[in-house]
């Protein structure tokens, strides 16, 4: 396996988001930050034609996805669960097993609880991890600290917002380089 992990491939790559849901973003101190940046990690999706699966953890208490996330995901149909870990609930892994792709990117809420359980599932399931840590979080910055320290004992690459823009290009200038140059100005 070596540094394999570490890299992304459009071709082998599925964006994840975890419960980022109206009633449990209300709550969260940085959830602008968090849905910008998960905004525009689902507009590179989207050019970069990488699917896109929402999960939603009991909408009837939490609402659902946030809408400024839904108006950007190219085909919204969540994944509704009651189970912390997405992988717990079998259309989840379905879902993702259908794409034939190995490594994810993920983002969400709340950073320590569905996002951790979801990412060591993944990991369980044999797959390449890339926690967004500028697209999750917690209602405490030491909840959202202990989930990604957690996640990257576990094995899972903890990386950031640009990191994960940039990797996926691989080069500049091209019409997709300029497209993402604008959003992150």
């Amino acid at each position: 396996m070596g540094l394999d992990k570490f890299f992304l491939d459009r071709n082998d790559t599925v964006l994840l988001i975890v419960d980022i849901q109206e009633r449990l973003a209300a709550v969260m101190e940085k959830r602008g930050h968090v849905i910008a940046n998960c905004t525009r990690l689902t507009e590179l999706a989207k050019m970069l034609s990488i699917p896109v699966l929402v999960s939603e953890q009991y909408p009837k208490g939490l609402g659902r996805t946030v809408p400024e996330l839904v108006s950007v995901i190219p085909s919204y149909s969540p994944v509704e669960k009651l189970t912390f870990d997405c992988c717990g609930e079998p259309s989840y892994m379905e879902v993702i097993k259908k794409t034939g792709r190995k490594k994810a990117i993920v983002t969400g809420m709340e950073t320590h609880i569905c996002v951790l359980q979801t990412v060591l599932g993944l990991l369980k399931e044999g797959f390449d991890v890339h926690v967004v840590s500028d697209a999750v979080c917690s209602r405490t910055d030491a909840n959202w600290k202990a989930g990604l320290d957690m996640m990257r004992d576990a094995g899972a690459v903890v990386t950031c917002t640009e990191t994960v823009l940039f990797q996926a290009l691989k080069v500049a200038g091209t019409e997709e380089f300029k497209a993402v140059s604008r959003m992150i100005k």
